[in-house]
């Protein structure tokens, strides 16, 4: 039976750190660290996630703002705001949550952002250097949330064979990319592969992002494999993740919840980037 991953704990430690290093930089007699979300529309999971984001900023001793904007707003106005955010020197973090109201492009807008203040760590130039293999300052929160959970069970990772399922900009390609950093031998794969289950069965370390509820299931896991399981999915009035949870939890040597895993990581590295952004700009 595996050992379950406690992504809160994790987080909770993580955040503990971060607000010794806050106050440590108040003492100095530098600012604290100050992160802007802006949120466009309505859709209840952005404002729920946003919440949650202002709530971690308060505990750590993080300023936060969130922009509200209505779901009509326009490119151009949306695309001002972000300038007027980089020029902004009390603002070290800026983050655009996803997803935009239809009409509005989301490339187009996460590239205008500074990339010193890409707080979500998905800006072209840092994606780009996460690919080069070069030093990303502020990479992809949940990807560097996924890293620690893998290392905090101890896990030697040079050498493992790594199955990522699943292929998207935020999560898929870059956990794939920090995991060859740590040279493991990396296969991605996601809900149109072939034969998913014999390549997901080699597997030693498994991080399912895909976005389907319990594609992966149980009798796939290697046994002493670690399961990450990032997705978030409503089924049957609860929330279950990408991975067939208690089948799998049979065969995994340890194994991430959902809810209580990845969430909570994804915002303590929120928190660890916007802080990073403050260091780097020596304000």
């Amino acid at each position: 039976m595996g050992i379950t991953i406690d992504g809160k704990e994790i987080a909770r430690k993580i955040r503990g750190e971060i607000a010794a290093e806050i106050q440590a930089r108040i003492q100095a007699g530098m600012k604290r660290p100050k992160l802007v979300v802006v949120l466009v529309g309505e859709d209840p999971a952005s404002q729920t996630y946003v919440r949650n984001k202002e709530k971690a900023c308060a505990e750590v001793g993080m300023e936060s703002e969130v922009v509200r904007l209505p779901a009509g707003t326009k490119q151009a106005d949306l695309s001002a705001l972000v300038k007027r955010l980089n020029a902004d020197k009390s603002v070290d973090g800026v983050l655009v949550q996803l997803p935009l109201p239809k009409g509005l492009d989301d490339i187009a807008l996460l590239g205008e952002i500074d990339p010193d203040k890409d707080a979500d760590g998905i800006h072209p130039l840092n994606m780009g250097k996460l690919l080069r293999g070069e030093e990303a300052r502020l990479a992809p929160c949940t990807p560097l949330g996924i890293m620690e959970m893998i290392l905090s069970t101890g896990t030697d990772i040079k050498g493992k064979e790594a199955v990522v399922v699943g292929r998207s900009n935020i999560v898929g390609k870059p956990v794939a990319i920090m995991l060859l950093a740590k040279n493991a031998t990396v296969t991605i794969c996601h809900s149109r592969t072939s034969n998913l289950s014999e390549v997901i069965g080699r597997a030693d370390i498994v991080v399912a992002a895909v976005g389907r509820p319990e594609l992966v299931k149980g009798a796939m896991i290697k046994k002493g494999a670690v399961v990450i399981d990032v997705g978030m999915n409503k089924l049957d009035n609860k929330w279950v993740g990408d991975v067939e949870f208690e089948k799998a939890k049979e065969r995994a040597s340890y194994i991430s919840p959902v809810p209580g895993g990845v969430g909570p990581m994804t915002i303590a590295m929120l928190l660890r980037n916007t802080l990073k952004a403050a260091e780097g700009r020596k304000a």
